[in-house]
């Protein structure tokens, strides 16, 4: 369902339905409106909600360049370039077909780590609870552990695929963006036999049982090749999703916070969502977009345009199903 901005008194109707279930998509100019994450409507409401979408606005654990708090706003403005109806090349509108909401941003007030790892743990509880899957916007890498939290108690340890130049296993009492698979793995909230980490070109000590598809194997397998081992360690498990922007080049993705070269490319990840119709994702975010170092909103567009292709992923999982 394509609303213009013309069929509705001054737009507010069409753009933020009170009703649950699927909104379709309200077209309106990039410039203008409230940019929610793609025009979704802000709700806590979890009724007839299929993906509820958070941000985390914080960046007090990374170890090289700040600026990841402001990831959630610079992705959601960059939404507003995307949010035109039908998707290519996927062929339908995923917002006909899935309810996603814009639950807004966990709060915390400035510097208190712990209460914003017991907000946001709280928040993604409150989505999940409710049977809906989640789709957070980072925030620095540790925000990652909230979410594996919360699903962890409803679903049992998850499976992880991990986009990233850097594995965050580092053995550490303290918790941080570089630490918090370690805890992830400590506490039980993933199950390392069945996770993944793909496009790691930093060194890290290879002592856990987590499969790492470094930069140089991505070189001869591509994407192809992920999908093929991806599908033989995690197999049905539920499985949660996080992409860190660092996973791709910085010529791609100029925006974070500890850029590496020689990093995947668009492609690569595009491709591999588009080929995941078939997993049994609980969950997904995207982190570690720093906006006072992107160059035009580029990476903020990137990391936008990929949580798309996971909803869009999502959405066509739902159709066959029907």
């Amino acid at each position: 369902m394509k609303l213009q901005a013309d069929d509705i008194a001054f737009g507010r109707e069409g753009v933020f339905r009170t009703k649950p279930g699927p909104d379709g998509t309200h077209v309106e100019m990039p410039y203008s409106g409230i940019h929610t994450f793609m025009r979704r409507r802000p709700c806590v409401d979890m009724e007839g909600v299929d993906i509820g979408v958070y941000g985390i606005p914080f960046d007090l654990t990374t170890s090289g360049r700040p600026g990841a708090r402001l990831g959630p706003s610079a992705l959601r403005e960059a939404t507003a370039h995307l949010a035109w109806g039908e998707v290519w090349p996927w062929g339908f509108d995923p917002f006909d077909i899935l309810s996603v909401v814009d639950c807004g941003d966990v709060p915390f007030r400035r510097g208190q780590v712990e209460q914003m790892r017991d907000s946001a743990i709280a928040m993604a509880r409150h989505i999940t609870s409710a049977g809906a899957s989640t789709l957070m916007l980072g925030g620095d890498h540790c925000t990652t552990y909230t979410a594996l939290k919360a699903h962890a108690e409803k679903h049992g340890p998850l499976a992880l695929i991990q986009f990233d130049a850097h594995r965050d296993t580092q053995k550490s009492d303290w918790f941080d963006h570089g630490t918090f698979v370690h805890h992830a793995m400590k506490e039980g909230l993933i199950d390392p036999e069945h996770s993944v980490q793909i496009g790691i070109r930093t060194f890290y000590e290879d002592d856990d049982p987590i499969t790492v598809l470094y930069r140089d194997w991505m070189h001869d397998h591509g994407w192809r090749g992920a999908l093929q081992k991806v599908r033989e360690i995690i197999g049905n498990r539920p499985t949660y999703l996080t992409i860190d922007i660092d996973s791709l080049d910085p010529a791609y993705a100029p925006g974070t916070g500890t850029p590496v070269v020689d990093g995947l490319t668009p492609n690569d990840i595009i491709q591999f969502l588009r080929g995941s119709v078939d997993m049994n994702f609980v969950g997904m975010d995207l982190v570690e977009v720093s906006p006072p170092y992107d160059h035009a909103d580029v990476t903020a567009l990137l990391g936008a345009s990929l949580a798309l292709e996971y909803i869009c992923a999502r959405a066509a999982q739902r159709k066959a199903a029907l």
